[in-house]
């Protein structure tokens, strides 16, 4: 028999919450005295049933052989960065998550990498430590991509005054004090056009201009001098991961920074949107989920009353696809606002690559319904779309597994920035072609960015 301690202290949790799962029979235990105990076999199911995996404590590296490449990953996530790159040839040796299913998920599939959590616990050194680096062993690569809603377009853009955007700067100074050879910082394409300081709306107008810290594209402007200052050479672009074998249309800014000066050659992309360039077509949602036809899919439920609209939508089809009458009447007021509200009611279609995937598919502005089931895309779908092996673990409830997985970076991008790190490592760099169309957007790339962002600061200075 095991008692409440004992339980406590296998699964990394408090005597206080294992009671509470007894007395609410979650787990099936028995009063002996003054104490609850609980047989072996009904703990196991306990585990099984609720997918329960003890919260891994911060650890070091398991002691094996250093790789030649010695690379580091921050703001792991579910590793889909990581994975990628694993799949050019970088192995990382360290991973540093601070959410709890997440650092779950990298225990149960990469248990030998040194795992740490908040980056605000850590300096330099106790990175180095973790990662059984001494201080003389230099680091090839860091990669990461710190939380992006500060800089993201769909929400209040606090940019540095917010704590999630402070972490950006908190990953810089890491980068400057560790000074590996390559560093990538991946980040939504709100970064492009972030200013260094925010200004809300309201508080605009003729008689209150804009500052140049509150105008777009301040802040990476920012981060791009504390990088150069230290010597290192960047260039960056906004990717669609469809370009690079993706079955997604999911477009980030990675940032390619390099301690000699010399600037990294943007991504060579394996694929097109029309086949141009000798390059295969871009990989559809057909292609992802092929072979997951007859499994038992996780997966949220749509409330019935979207339901009746989705019955009468084909593969590919949205709310505009509905009778005038039904289109108001399911969009509600959201049926007069702005903007092209294209996730309202959305069927993906077979032959085209998904939208990109949001943390959760049954919200009512985002839907990712199945092209022909009445359901949002599945967990098993989700793996697949952004690149991960079937058999990969994704702990946590679903929701916490959308969340993970939706959060992740595509496996094939990458895959995208570890072969550009080790062409440009061995001498062997690729010029992609000059005129590719990596997005949809213009001035995106960091030579037409920084001239039109720049033309745009010396324009508001001398008005002012």
């Amino acid at each position: 028999m095991l008692t409440v301690k004992d339980i406590a202290r296998k699964l990394n949790t408090s005597e206080q919450h294992i009671r509470s799962l007894i007395r609410s029979n979650t787990l099936a235990g028995t009063r002996l005295g003054r104490q609850w105990v609980v047989e072996p076999h009904h703990l196991e199911t306990f585990i099984k049933k609720t997918n329960f995996y003890p919260a891994p404590t911060d650890h070091p590296r398991v002691q094996s052989s250093t790789p030649k490449i010695k690379a580091l990953s921050l703001f792991s996530g579910a590793m889909g960065l990581d994975l990628g790159l694993e799949q050019a040839g970088i192995n990382v040796i360290l991973a540093c998550e601070f959410d709890k299913a997440c650092r779950k998920t990298i225990e149960a599939n990469r248990p030998n990498l040194a795992l740490l959590g908040d980056i605000w616990d850590y300096s330099a050194n106790d990175i180095r430590e973790a990662a059984r680096l001494n201080k003389t062993d230099d680091i090839d690569l860091i990669v990461g991509g710190p939380p992006c809603q500060a800089f993201s377009t769909a929400g209040a853009r606090l940019g540095f005054k917010d704590e999630r955007g402070n972490v950006l700067l908190k990953y810089i100074s890491i980068i400057l004090e560790l000074k590996p050879r390559y560093a990538v910082i991946e980040n939504v394409r709100g970064l492009l056009s972030a200013p260094l300081t925010h200004r809300p709306h309201a508080e605009r107008g003729k008689d209150n201009p804009l500052s140049t810290k509150e105008l777009p594209g301040g802040a990476l402007l920012h981060i791009l001098k504390m990088l150069r200052k230290a010597g290192y050479g960047i260039s960056f672009n906004l990717y669609n991961a469809a370009n690079f074998g993706s079955p997604q249309i999911r477009e980030r800014v990675v940032i390619i920074c390099h301690r000699d000066g010399e600037k990294v050659p943007y991504l060579t992309p394996t694929h097109s949107q029309d086949g141009s360039y000798d390059l295969p077509k871009w990989r559809t949602f057909k292609d992802a989920v092929s072979g997951l036809e007859n499994i038992n899919h996780q997966h949220v439920k749509f409330p019935e009353k979207r339901l009746k609209y989705y019955r009468m939508l084909e593969p590919g089809q949205y709310w505009k696809h509905l009778p005038i009458d039904l289109q108001k009447e399911a969009l509600g007021k959201s049926f007069y606002a702005g903007g092209g509200k294209t996730g309202f009611l959305r069927r993906l279609a077979w032959d085209k690559p998904a939208p990109t995937l949001v943390t959760h598919p049954a919200m009512p502005a985002t839907d990712l319904s199945h092209p022909t089931e009445n359901r949002p895309l599945s967990i098993q779908e989700y793996k697949r779309i952004q690149e991960f092996p079937d058999e990969w673990i994704v702990y946590g409830s679903v929701s916490d597994q959308y969340k993970q997985i939706g959060n992740a970076v595509p496996a094939s991008l990458g895959k995208a920035i570890g072969k550009a790190i080790l062409d440009h490592m061995n001498g062997a760099s690729k010029n992609p072609p000059h005129d590719f169309s990596y997005s949809r957007y213009k001035n995106t790339d960091d030579i037409s960015w920084e001239k039109a962002t720049k033309a745009l600061l010396n324009k508001e200075n001398n008005k002012n």
